[in-house]
């Protein structure tokens, strides 16, 4: 086992900002605010951090990269992600890897330059899916394939793997569900920009393929109460008998106010990703039976604990794409020969992988697949009221 930390020479002028208060999920900007659900990490270096650069020659180890940032808007972020990986290497007494990690917040270009150079045949990274065009330019005439943490579809390629999290899964998740409990007429309520696109045509494309019918899409702009205005001529035009609200925790109550009031039986509120640890869920009485799907939390409390005691701090929920990635190369080094390229085809296996986050694998696309819960809002208590499936049935 190895870890390095490279990247030393930054141009601050040049920092990656993301903007507000880390407007990320899966690591694009979208509404919601936050691949954290918790507070901020305690930055710790990994272990070895002090190994000097260049990298020593290394014949029996696979060297993999990891390209995060590592100081600016989001350092934070990925030091958390960086943790997990080394917590990764630890856990399984892993002898066959080298993680070496490089920041990207200085250009995501030099990072990527510099990780091909020191021998690294996989990149785990960007974590921001602007900076994937940067790294491939760098990766590909290197034959070095990408898994990118960030859940942006549109970037996912023949050697670009997207691993985070999409909204169209937990919607697809969510649209079959209330398919088998009755719901057929669909409606929604999404914000402006690409998630609420995303989401929007998420909905159409489960709906249709579920069997049932899509209503009214009502848009509304984030920061102020024009969702309260979407949620009432949602209710004028009405037809529906199931809404999604594509939106945090805070927005989807203020709707909710509107497209039920009295928290009675009615019209069945469906949520997103991204209420998954969002507490204020559970305080909004017009969310009350409201589903929504997620990856399973069901090994998240234990690597957040064992976390805490290693690093100080909290890790981010994103930070389990770190860890799972490590999981994969591991799996994948078992008839990978140190020094060769990487089999890229073997990351298409059908049957899948396991991680932190549940079984997950790649399509033919590039985009990860991944087996989700279906919560239900109840009580004060966010419960489970449909599993995540243990392995893929086909």
């Amino acid at each position: 086992m190895n870890v390095a930390k490279t990247g030393g020479l930054i141009d601050r002028r040049k920092l990656i900002a993301v903007g507000g208060a880390m407007l990320l999920a899966g690591c694009k900007i979208i509404p919601g605010g936050g691949v954290s659900k918790s507070p901020d990490p305690v930055p710790t270096p990994t272990p070895s951090a002090n190994i000097p650069s260049p990298l020593p020659t290394d014949t029996a180890r696979h060297r993999v990269a990891l390209l995060v940032p590592m100081s600016g808007t989001n350092g934070a972020v990925g030091q958390s992600i960086a943790n997990a990986t080394t917590m990764a290497l630890l856990d399984t007494s892993a002898e066959s890897l080298r993680i070496t990690t490089y920041d990207t917040a200085g250009g995501a270009r030099a990072a990527a330059q510099r990780a091909v150079a020191e021998g690294n045949k996989l990149i785990l990274g960007p974590l921001l899916s602007e900076d994937v065009g940067q790294v491939l330019a760098e990766a590909r005439p290197a034959n070095v394939p990408l898994i990118t943490l960030s859940n942006d579809t549109a970037v996912a390629g023949p050697d670009v793997f997207v691993m985070g999290q999409a909204p169209e899964q937990s919607i697809q998740r969510t649209v079959d569900y209330a398919r088998s409990r009755g719901s057929s007429r669909f409606a929604a309520i999404v914000p402006e920009g690409e998630y609420g696109q995303r989401a929007a045509a998420a909905l159409r494309a489960s709906v249709i393929t579920a069997g049932g019918t899509v209503g009214a899409v009502e848009t509304y702009a984030r920061g102020n109460t024009s969702v309260v205005s979407a949620a009432s001529r949602l209710a004028a035009k009405g037809g529906y008998d199931a809404v999604l609200i594509a939106d945090g925790a805070r927005f989807a109550a203020q709707a909710a106010t509107v497209l039920k009031p009295r928290a009675t039986a009615g019209v069945q509120l469906l949520g997103t990703e991204l209420w998954s640890g969002e507490s204020e869920v559970t305080r909004a009485a017009g969310l009350r039976g409201a589903w929504f799907s997620a990856m399973s939390d069901a090994r998240f409390k234990r690597f957040s604990d064992s976390y805490k005691a290693r690093f100080g701090g909290a890790p981010y929920r994103v930070s389990t794409l770190g860890y799972d990635g490590v999981l994969l190369a591991l799996r994948i080094a078992r008839d990978w020969k140190p020094g060769r390229s990487f089999p890229v085809a073997r990351l298409r296996d059908e049957g899948g992988f396991l991680g932190l986050d549940g079984a997950f694998r790649f399509g033919r696309n590039g985009v990860v697949e991944r087996t989700m819960e279906v919560r239900e809002v109840r009580n004060g208590q966010v419960v489970i009221v449909d599993p995540a499936p243990a392995a893929f049935g086909n």
